[in-house]
């Protein structure tokens, strides 16, 4: 199983058509989840920028295939040889990875699955990664089973469920060092975050525009 973050941009002035087009589609995004494709799928959106999280129980997927009727209405991103709609964001902190598809499956009914954002300083990005690499392999204390945090560029974005499922990772952690802060706050997280207009410092919650898991189909 593998957990893949995308991040598109909907075109300027077309806000709430792009978003209307990526909603309908979720008959499509239903259908790889009946097919076992798929075990999760969420889209979210902030602004002209629009997230997708997907849980892909075999093989690669491909958000093209699945919202390509929407890609008229997202912008292209440079960068490769073959202009993209969609652009992978980098996993740069979890607490726990999907082990199979069992150990993965929910054994008890999720309230929410929300998506969330916040910017790094830009010159803060590497020591963001170095010490949140160090708290998920050391196992310095355990989290959220399901949450995730991906980058692209300095924009992190952020997907949980709730209620939280605290367990013991069953993957053997990668590092057998003991260098992550106790406690953590010696870390200075807030010093890592670009504020909001409004002050704040962290993630803020973002629209969902669907979420789907394959055992909560009809």
């Amino acid at each position: 199983m593998k957990r893949l973050i995308y991040r598109a941009q909907l075109l300027e002035g077309g806000d709430d058509e792009g978003v209307a087009r990526i909603r309908e589609l979720a008959g499509e995004a239903r259908e790889l989840l009946r097919d076992g494709k798929l075990m999760t799928i969420a889209v979210y959106r902030w602004r002209r920028h629009v997230f997708l999280y997907a849980e892909s129980v075999r093989g690669e997927f491909s958000p093209d295939e699945t919202f390509g009727a929407a890609a008229d209405r997202l912008e292209d991103w440079p960068g490769l040889e073959r202009k993209r709609k969609w652009v992978p964001m980098i996993d740069v902190f979890h607490f726990n990875e999907p082990a199979d598809a069992e150990h993965w499956r929910r054994k008890t009914p999720v309230e929410r699955r929300v998506g969330r954002v916040a910017h790094l300083k830009p010159e803060m990005v590497a020591s963001y990664i170095y010490y949140h690499y160090q708290l998920q392999e050391e196992r310095a204390f355990l989290g959220d089973k399901y949450e995730i945090i991906a980058i692209h560029e300095n924009l992190l974005f952020g997907y949980q469920e709730f209620p939280k499922v605290i367990e013991e990772p069953v993957l053997p952690r990668k590092l057998q060092t003991k260098g992550t802060p106790e406690p953590w706050e010696l870390s200075r997280m807030d010093l890592h975050f670009q504020p909001w207009e409004d002050g704040h410092l962290y993630f803020k919650p973002i629209e969902t525009v669907f979420a789907l898991y394959v055992g909560e189909l009809e």
